[in-house]
């Protein structure tokens, strides 16, 4: 069983969905991204998704693509995004995922970037722009290493495609809230919650749900029908707002509280 694995199984025992925020690697810098990671994990995460900076963040919105336009003044190679799980699983058993494109996975050498990803302490990957049709030869590579591969589904994804993702996918499912980019919204679709319900029946996996989620209330209702809550926008915009590196950190460590106090008050039995 994989540190995620175990940690939702954890969460299920207690009755509590999984906070998971979004961060990227570089922003400002890699010691402070560190510290970041820290405060997430006293504030609350269960889990923390790292985000490798690239050039063409497609499936971002602009408060993401800002964060990657500012870690990627300083060169950010691989090795580097390597180094801080590495450096942060010293002290942590929080599972760290490592969310990224495929193209720069694919440069590095996808054998190699598995086997260094689960030297370094990673648990699981997202490749954002892989679908799971495309997926054998990653998968081949971090199946070997144990690390799960994890893929996304969204509104728009036909029954076939969730059959698939519930074969294929390991760890949990990042179900997509919205069509489009991430970014904070105001408000959901109404049938989000029996989307989610429709994929849950599929298979055994969990089901996280981001893109949009932007305050304690969203995550809190999220948390009522969904394992996870992904926060990633919001999140990156308030360390942004922050001035100061230790008052990025400070920001952070508290969002993620306020986060995860109201997902615990929204999974308490009534």
């Amino acid at each position: 069983m994989s540190r995620i694995q175990k940690t939702f199984a954890e969460l299920k025992q207690r009755g509590e969905a999984a906070l998971i925020p979004f961060i990227t690697t570089g922003d400002p810098d890699l010691a402070t991204t560190l510290k970041i990671m820290r405060e997430l994990e006293r504030g609350g995460a269960d889990c923390i998704e790292v985000g490798i900076p690239f050039s063409d963040p497609s499936a971002d919105g602009p408060a993401i693509q800002r964060s990657s336009e500012r870690a990627l003044k300083n060169p950010i190679p691989l090795s580097a995004v390597f180094r801080l799980v590495r450096d942060y699983r010293r002290s942590s058993a929080v599972p760290v995922i490592l969310f990224g494109y495929f193209n720069p996975f694919f440069r590095f050498g996808l054998e190699k970037f598995a086997r260094a990803a689960a030297e370094a302490g990673a648990d699981g990957v997202l490749c954002v722009d892989l679908p799971p049709e495309e997926s054998g030869e990653l998968k081949r590579w971090t199946d070997m290493v144990g690390i799960d591969l994890i893929f996304l589904l969204s509104p728009t994804s036909g029954p076939d495609r969730v059959k698939l993702v519930a074969r294929q996918g390991r760890g949990f499912i990042y179900y997509v809230s919205v069509t489009g980019v991430t970014g904070a919204r105001r408000s959901f679709d109404d049938n989000l919650k029996a989307q989610v319900a429709r994929v849950r029946k599929a298979g055994a996996l969990p089901v996280g749900v981001g893109f949009g989620i932007s305050t304690p209330e969203q995550a809190a209702w999220i948390a009522g029908f969904a394992d996870a809550a992904v926060v990633g926008s919001a999140l990156v915009e308030k360390i942004e707002r922050a001035k100061g590196k230790s008052e990025k950190v400070k920001q952070a460590g508290i969002f993620a509280a306020q986060l995860k106090r109201a997902m615990r008050q929204a999974n308490k039995p009534k």
